[in-house]
């Protein structure tokens, strides 16, 4: 069974997110720790993402209790997006992310009828797509919706560098994933990126 993730956009009241922050870290997280999942990150925005907002992701393991990480929220934060989401070819564990860096949030609209062969694109391109010189980069984790009976939803994927110049070399991979990126475009519509930093 698949892992269960959930991904939020908070906004805080404040003009910045610093208070959200704490009360996430002081409150939230053992909440979702105490209900038998945990944080698979958070983070701040670097572009595309307000001042005053944060994304988070928690995570339970697949075959754990179902956890509704909704309650544990601070109260006065406001969700300007929610997804539930299965793990799919990553990441491989729970595990909170280690790597501090450039994290960038692509969100792709699909049909779900086309999430495995997305997934199974993205898995091959991942295999000449990581292994270069010429810039440091490694998705970590590449999810899909939740099932709900519906035809269509939202897949992301996270993935990790170094820093922008990494960022900018990897639009120019390896022939072979370039292929297989360019296929998995055809097969989802709109998408948004948002560049952000692992607190």
């Amino acid at each position: 069974m698949s892992d269960r993730y959930c991904y939020f956009r908070l906004r805080a009241q404040a003009r910045d997110a610093r208070d959200l922050l704490e009360a996430l870290r002081e409150q939230t997280v053992p909440a979702w720790e105490r209900e038998g999942g945990l944080c698979w990150g958070i983070w701040q925005g670097l572009f595309g993402v307000g001042s005053n907002e944060l994304l988070a992701v928690a995570a339970a393991a697949g075959d754990g209790p179902g956890v509704d990480f909704r309650p544990a929220l601070p109260p006065d934060a406001h969700v300007v997006d929610a997804l539930e989401l299965e793990s799919t070819a990553r990441p491989e564990s729970i595990a909170r992310l280690p790597a501090e860096g450039l994290y960038v949030f692509r969100f792709f609209d699909v049909r779900r009828s086309d999430c495995d062969e997305i997934v199974s694109l993205s898995r091959e391109a991942w295999e000449t797509f990581e292994d270069t010189d010429r810039y440091a980069s490694r998705p970590q984790g590449l999810f899909r919706p939740v099932e709900d009976g519906g035809e269509t939803g939202r897949m992301l994927l996270v993935t990790w560098y170094d820093g922008f110049a990494s960022w900018e070399a990897s639009r120019s991979p390896a022939p072979e994933a370039r292929d297989n990126f360019r296929r998995r475009h055809q097969l989802t519509g709109g998408t948004i990126a948002y560049a952000t930093r692992l607190l």
